[in-house]
């Protein structure tokens, strides 16, 4: 076993400059860890542009709320099953709040899908708004959920969804037909989809309130009621 002969100066400096690094080094990965990491706790802002983009609720309701969503997306079936609902009798209907959906047609693409049905899907809803108006907007959106397939599938084929169309009372059949086969919204559905990238968006449902993003308060990303309702006290204050 070789020993460290004697008291070499070089050595020993050498040493000392060692223990000095690592406690360095240490000090340094402890506050790395213990610093948040930037805009942790911090949502998104945007500045959507409105026109033309469908909504619940009285045009002029003081607070804005955007939900992007893709109707493909099993969460965002849960949410307008779910959440929606109590939002529309909280805020919505006493004119507080309005509720616009802002379409965000991903999950095909992300799922190398033959066709996109998301951006389908989103040209049908558009197709309907056209010629029925909000209401028919919104009845078309809860029938999509309803009749909603699995998202690693084609399921939203101009069939099926001229099929579904059908059940949207005072919908002109023939005119919705054309609309889809012609591809006459898409630029509309991009255009939103640009929107929704624009503005950092990475998932669906997404929901601001007034331009800022609402976080889940469960940090998983699944939203409550309770997490947009304070978000629209906050922004009637």
């Amino acid at each position: 076993m070789t020993r460290l002969q004697g008291n070499n100066p070089n050595r020993i400096i050498l040493v000392v400059g060692t223990l000095i690094a690592v406690v360095l080094i240490a000090l340094a990965l402890f506050a790395v860890r213990d610093k948040p990491a930037a805009g942790a706790g911090k949502g998104l802002s945007a500045n959507f542009k409105l026109d033309g983009v469908p909504f619940i609720g009285k045009a002029d309701a003081p607070v804005n709320i955007v939900t992007i969503e893709d109707f493909k997306c099993p969460v965002c079936k849960q949410f307008t099953e779910s959440i929606e609902p109590e939002l529309k009798t909280k805020y919505v209907d006493t004119g507080k709040a309005k509720i616009y959906t802002l379409i965000w047609p991903f999950l095909a693409q992300n799922a190398r899908l033959p066709t996109d049905d998301s951006k389908l899907a989103g040209q049908a809803a558009l197709c309907v708004f056209d010629d029925g108006g909000n209401d028919a907007f919104e009845s078309f959106k809860n029938i999509l959920f309803r009749a909603q397939g699995d998202e690693t599938t084609v399921w939203a084929t101009k069939t099926r969804l001229k099929d579904l169309a059908g059940s949207v009372e005072g919908i002109d059949q023939t005119k919705f037909a054309t609309c889809l086969d012609t591809d006459a919204t898409a630029a509309r559905v991009d255009a939103m989809e640009k929107q929704a990238e624009d503005a950092g968006v990475n998932s669906t449902p997404t929901i601001f309130v007034n331009g800022k993003q609402v976080l889940a308060a469960s940090g998983q990303g699944s939203y409550s009621p309770d997490d947009i309702g304070k978000a629209v006290d906050a922004a009637q204050q």
